[in-house]
């Protein structure tokens, strides 16, 4: 990177010991400069108001006001990509209500130069901030609706482009019988995992699957965070029959198949990078269901669950991806528009309608 600017990275965090660790993860990528460090919630806010940083690696549990409240008021007030570095995997409410607030991302904190995967952890932290550090938020507007926070935007919200109103279903789709859903989301996607599934009833007639890019040790805990606070009980998948209305997300490490009696979890390379992948799951959807199934392409980085859409698409399956409107990054969803993929693009708040339109005219038992 000689000539290029670095990245001025704000560290918030309370514990001296684990500044100084991050401050030389930080100092030995090449990508990224150290901006500058603080304790305290309260001294986060000054600082990113005097420095500008690039972006923010913030710990939770801090002194005075929480990581969860800082994301609020900087999404308010100083607009800013956060990336969540959390080291208790157990409890991650408030890491998730974060990611709901504006956060980017959450990554696990090195923790320890002893530790086997320091080297590991330490580079996808890095790597994590100078990606998130490309996005472009804005600031939040409107009032929080149900005492959360609406997530904070990129660069294409707020710029007043028309979003088309959804056309009626054809008679050939609005007669079809469905047999499940397929969701595949990345950075910005629990936020957007949230706002669907909120518009979803507990009766609701089809499985859910769901792969969301997030790090494996979070995993379990973001799924017990998503039942909590969405309508559908979630659970992580399994080698298992799956039963309507319920939700199942890929654990770490493993793809995620589903076929009309039950699901697989599959011990595979990484495709786009990425186990588990959204084109494991779309693809095996488009095999077992064809035209039965519902693929759904969230806000994302990368290519992920766009040719797997596109074969769904193929199979005669519904697709919807997701309009840059409301996506925090729409380079997943709009590589599956250009792939051809997509039956619709729709903004997140008009997804849930639309699969209950989808579903409205009775659905065959899976």
């Amino acid at each position: 990177m000689t000539g290029a600017r670095k990245i001025r990275v704000l560290v918030v965090e309370d514990s001296p010991v684990v500044q100084q660790l991050l401050a030389h993860v930080i100092g030995e990528d090449p990508r990224l400069e150290l901006a500058g460090i603080a304790a305290s919630g309260e001294q986060a806010l000054r600082m990113v108001d005097s420095l500008r940083p690039d972006v923010v690696s913030l710990d939770i549990r801090l002194p005075g006001i929480d990581g969860f409240a800082v994301t609020q008021r900087l999404m308010r007030d100083h607009p800013v990509p956060i990336v969540v570095v959390a080291s208790d995997v157990r409890d991650l409410d408030i890491p998730m209500r974060a990611l709901q607030a504006g956060a980017l991302a959450v990554v696990e904190k090195p923790g320890s130069m002893a530790r086997a995967d320091y080297q590991t952890v330490a580079r996808h932290l890095c790597t994590q901030l100078t990606i998130m550090s490309q996005v472009k938020v804005i600031r939040q507007r409107g009032r929080p609706r149900n005492g959360d926070e609406e997530p904070g935007g990129t660069a294409g919200r707020g710029k007043g482009a028309a979003v088309p109103k959804p056309p009626p279903l054809p008679p050939s789709v609005a007669k079809r019988q469905f047999r499940a859903l397929g969701i595949t989301a990345s950075t910005g996607g629990p936020a957007a995992l949230v706002k669907l599934l909120r518009g979803l009833p507990a009766n609701f007639p089809l499985p859910v699957f769901v792969v969301q890019h997030i790090g494996a040790p979070f995993v379990a805990g973001f799924a017990s965070w998503l039942g909590s606070v969405t309508p559908l009980p979630v659970a992580l998948a399994s080698d298992a029959p799956h039963r309507p209305g319920h939700v199942y997300v890929a654990p770490g490490e493993l793809h995620l198949t589903a076929e009309p009696g039950g699901m697989r979890l599959v011990h595979g390379d990484p495709v786009c990078g990425q186990r588990p992948s959204g084109d494991v799951l779309f693809s095996s959807l488009a095999s077992a269901f064809g035209a039965a199934a519902i693929g759904v392409l969230l806000t994302g980085m990368g290519e992920d669950g766009a040719r797997g859409l596109a074969d769904m698409h193929r199979a005669g399956a519904y697709t919807i991806a997701e309009h840059a409107s409301t996506a925090v990054i729409h380079s997943m969803p709009g590589t599956a528009v250009r792939l051809g993929g997509v039956t619709e693009e729709l903004p997140i708040d008009k997804v849930a309608a639309r699969l209950l339109e989808l579903v409205s005219t009775g659905v065959e038992p899976s």
